[in-house]
């Protein structure tokens, strides 16, 4: 059995080749630390299963696993996570292999009977995108899982690290690229600036900023992302066409 085990903290990555190892002696075993890294070792490494970490700064496990349907053989894929019960119903509810961080050895030789290939249907749901996106995006910090309503977001604004997703009440910082997010959201939200996109629903007004260059005023926050001179035909067309 070819395993690749993808995980943003190299202790999570040993330990878990180490559990592997006993209940499967004969593992070849590899190891990736972010998503990006995965699907680089699976040009030259065909594994047969991925061991995938749920959350990852840049690409996640969920993302990841939705981009194994382009490959000749996909692998099968048991998701681990460190999420509470409660969290833990979105991929228990999908029917796919999942383990919960810290991995158990006894689990982890139960999951490997049960893994099978992820489906488009199932990485869907998994990312409550069956209509053009998530419900909701997620952060998991010192706090915990912590989560927004995208329909509360006015806007994502990139910084060197991070993404902010700010709504009226509070801000919420992602592990999302923006790329990404501009990917999935292009129906509702605007690339305005290289750092920035807008929920269009909620641009009340363009206007002239303190630097003449232009901004936008969104309702309910005081944040007015800037609009580039590159992105500033785009944005008046598609508000002149709402």
């Amino acid at each position: 059995m070819k395993v690749l085990i993808v995980d943003d903290e190299p202790l999570a990555r040993d330990r878990l080749q180490r559990l592997l190892l006993r209940v499967r002696p004969g593992a070849e075993c590899r190891q990736a630390q972010s998503g990006e890294s995965a699907l680089r070792e699976l040009g030259s490494f065909e594994a047969e299963l991925l061991l995938l970490d749920v959350r990852m700064p840049g690409l996640g496990g969920i993302e990841l696993a939705a981009q194994l349907d382009d490959l000749a053989e996909p692998p099968a894929v048991i998701f681990c996570t460190a999420y509470d019960e409660y969290a833990l119903d979105a991929l228990r509810h999908q029917a796919v292999a999942y383990l919960l961080k810290p991995v158990r050895e006894e689990e982890l030789d139960k999951a490997l009977k049960l893994a099978g290939r992820v489906n488009r249907v199932q990485v869907a749901a998994l990312r409550g995108d069956d209509s053009g996106g998530r419900r909701q995006v997620s952060s998991q910090g010192h706090r915990g899982l912590e989560t927004m309503p995208v329909e509360d977001i006015r806007c994502f604004v990139a910084g060197q690290k991070y993404v902010t997703a700010c709504g009226p009440q509070r801000e919420l910082l992602l592990p999302d690229s923006l790329k990404d997010l501009e990917l999935e959201f292009n129906h509702s939200f605007l690339r305005v600036h290289r750092n920035a996109l807008v929920a269009l629903r909620y641009v009340q007004r363009l206007l002239r900023d303190g630097d003449g260059g232009w901004c936008l005023e969104l309702e309910g926050v005081a944040m007015r992302p800037a609009v580039s001179r590159r992105h500033l035909a785009s944005v008046k067309e598609r508000l002149l066409s709402r």
